[in-house]
């Protein structure tokens, strides 16, 4: 079997010949041992959109400079009928450091409110329709929904997690108008990747359970994946969520959600591998390695990813990925490891 293959086939809950082994393409340098992983078997993940989102009546301008404390900054500024919103962000490798949100003050809903409403939804197929045959056997091209609506307040360019916890309990009123109108622009993007040529997509995620709480993720997201999964599963696609928090809180409601994978999932903070699979038999399982346990030497990533595929036994729809940055002096050992643990524990499996 190809990387891709195994990996679409644990996605859809069977059981390839050996548990599939996956990374976000950026975090993996390329290099000799890259090569040789990926010749192992190891799978990258490039993620894309098949669809585009414009402003047609926001103008938009960039300010780069180094700020009082000499940090290399871009200012971003929209300009809206009522008002102009701005953030600023420090760039760092292949994330960036977001210094400042679009809202600072109640007196931005307004334009907060425009800018959202001026969304122009519109499908970008051919930017992405070769690309698995480009690319090859050891990539999976996975398309990918926008925030879900409330947490695209939460934990995007809006606002701070801080202000928006404020926000809902001082604003609550104002604060539901921004996400009924992120709803309307979700709603125009559900049917563009659901006809569009990619077999599988995340819907938002990085949800905090101890902040959002059972309540509001029962009220505002769980609909939200079910209405998604429904447009997608009419096509024949696949669709998860990236929920790499502490689930405790949640796991009861996941299993109710029609997601057919749950994506990033971290057992070193969440519960047990073996929990999970209980929690959601009917889902597919793509785990973040625990980041924690990048720490351990080599041997003990290994007995790490041993613990986790026994756990996970019998391996159908379980897949071991790296979704976060990995300390620079660890990712070669580390990365073996736990590709020896895969070899070595499919080897012990009855022919």
């Amino acid at each position: 079997m190809t990387p891709r293959e195994r990996v679409m086939g644990a996605l859809r809950g069977e059981a390839p010949d050996k548990t599939p082994f996956t990374i976000y393409e950026e975090k993996l340098p390329r290099c000799a041992l890259e090569r040789e992983l990926r010749n192992r078997g190891l799978c990258l993940v490039r993620r894309v959109r098949s669809y585009t989102t414009y402003t047609p009546n926001v103008a938009y301008r960039e300010h780069r400079f180094v700020d009082d404390r000499g940090r290399d900054v871009v200012q971003a500024v929209f300009s809206t009928p009522h008002g102009e919103l701005s953030t600023l962000e420090e760039p760092a490798g292949f994330t960036s450091w977001r210094h400042e949100y679009l809202f600072k003050s109640p007196d931005h809903y307004k334009a907060l409110l425009f800018l959202i409403q001026d969304t122009v939804v519109e499908p970008n197929y051919d930017a992405v329709a070769g690309l698995s045959d480009e690319l090859g056997g050891d990539f999976v091209i996975r398309d990918n929904l926008p925030l879900e609506p409330l947490q695209n307040l939460i934990s995007s360019f809006y606002m701070s997690m801080e202000d928006f916890c404020l926000q809902w309990m001082e604003h609550r009123d104002e604060v539901l108008r921004l996400y009924e109108a992120l709803v309307d622009v979700a709603r125009r993007i559900y049917p563009l990747v659901a006809e569009g040529p990619l077999e599988f997509c995340n819907y938002g995620g990085n949800v905090v359970p101890h902040i959002t709480g059972p309540a509001v993720f029962r009220e505002y997201y769980l609909p939200h994946y079910n209405e998604a999964a429904e447009a997608l599963h009419k096509r024949g696609k696949l669709i998860g969520t990236h929920l790499d928090a502490d689930n405790t809180p949640i796991m009861d409601l996941v299993a109710q959600t029609d997601l057919d994978y749950i994506e990033a999932y971290d057992a070193g903070m969440s519960p047990s591998v073996r929990e999970a699979r209980a929690a959601w038999p009917a889902k597919a399982l793509w785990i973040n390695y625990p980041s924690a346990w990048h720490l351990r030497p080599p041997q003990g990533v290994y007995d790490g990813t041993v613990q986790l595929l026994r756990e996970a036994a019998p391996g159908d729809g379980f897949i071991i990925g790296i979704t976060e940055d990995v300390p620079e002096e660890r990712w070669r050992g580390n990365f073996t490891a736990i590709l020896d643990a895969i070899d070595d524990e499919a080897g012990r499996q009855p022919a």
